[in-house]
């Protein structure tokens, strides 16, 4: 998972830098994308975390007034990484998040109140509510969110994962869908495996959204690599095909599946875990 060996490497060596009038109506109004000069090329919406990187995120119908959304890695939490089975619902937060203008420099922070649904159990990410609207956000900072895909992408479409912690940009494309994807302790399904080279995510890069450079919309969340060529280890995730043939492919980098909050989503786009065809792993009774 990329977030701590890069981190403390770089710490050693003293070389991180720390990321240093709309109303609703217009919000709902005006194109997403309008700042962006091809999708995916800035960083639009982009956000970063202490540890991780993130992205600031609405559904297709969110209006204006609603709570905004910033989307990360399951394994970014807070509180450190969650057990497999683990969902967090509701879970009370005050995180605060850095948002970045399309230039990369600072806009500004938002914080959040509350994490809607984290888990690393079948995807891994982390849909955290802030204690703004979305139109007070692009008032205030200036900062449009990104639009989640409400499907995941085709083998071959063209892709950007856009990092706010390291402030890069990886350019590649979408070379498989894999099965399930294990490491460690954990497994994740329909992981999406990136085209190289392009996009040899590092450290830092964990919770950077997907974005396709088609549509501008965020189509995954950047969550790992293989970076010696173990087998199913911490870093080392092995591929797992439909009849449980295991595969290693050592500097791959993938992603995780998003569309599926779409699934769960209630009419008043709140996350609903009972919801019928609902994808999103529920809470085991251990947990």
């Amino acid at each position: 998972m990329k977030l701590f060996r890069t981190f403390l490497a770089a710490a050693a060596a003293g070389t991180i830098a720390l990321l240093g009038t709309s109303s609703a109506q217009a919000f709902e109004a005006a194109p997403q994308q309008a700042s962006v000069q091809a999708p995916g090329a800035d960083f639009t919406g982009i956000a970063a975390l202490s540890n991780c990187s993130a992205s600031l995120v609405r559904y297709a119908r969110s209006v204006g007034t609603d709570k905004a959304l910033v989307l990360t890695n399951g394994h970014c939490y807070e509180g450190g990484f969650l057990n497999p089975g683990q969902v967090l619902v509701n879970r009370a937060s005050t995180r605060s998040i850095t948002l970045l203008r399309p230039d990369s420099s600072r806009a500004g922070t938002v914080r959040a109140s509350r994490i809607l649904f984290g888990t690393m159990t079948k995807t891994d990410m982390i849909v955290y509510e802030v204690n703004e609207t979305y139109a007070s956000i692009q008032s205030r900072l200036n900062v449009t969110p990104l639009t989640l895909a409400k499907q995941g992408p085709a083998n071959g479409a063209g892709m950007a994962v856009v990092s706010g912690y390291w402030k890069r940009i990886y350019t590649c494309s979408v070379q498989a869908t894999i099965p399930q994807l294990r490491e460690g302790d954990w497994s994740w399904q329909n992981s999406i495996k990136y085209q190289q080279p392009g996009c040899e995510t590092i450290g830092g890069t964990s919770g950077s959204p997907v974005v396709s450079t088609t549509t501008g919309e965020v189509i995954g969340v950047n969550n790992t690599g293989n970076e010696d060529g173990e087998q199913c280890t911490v870093n080392n995730p092995c591929e797992v095909d439909a009849d449980g043939n295991v595969t290693v492919d050592q500097g791959a980098a993938y992603g995780q599946q998003t569309w599926w909050l779409y699934t769960c989503l209630t009419a008043g786009r709140t996350i609903d875990l009972n919801k019928a065809g609902c994808e999103l792993p529920k809470p085991s009774r251990r947990h």
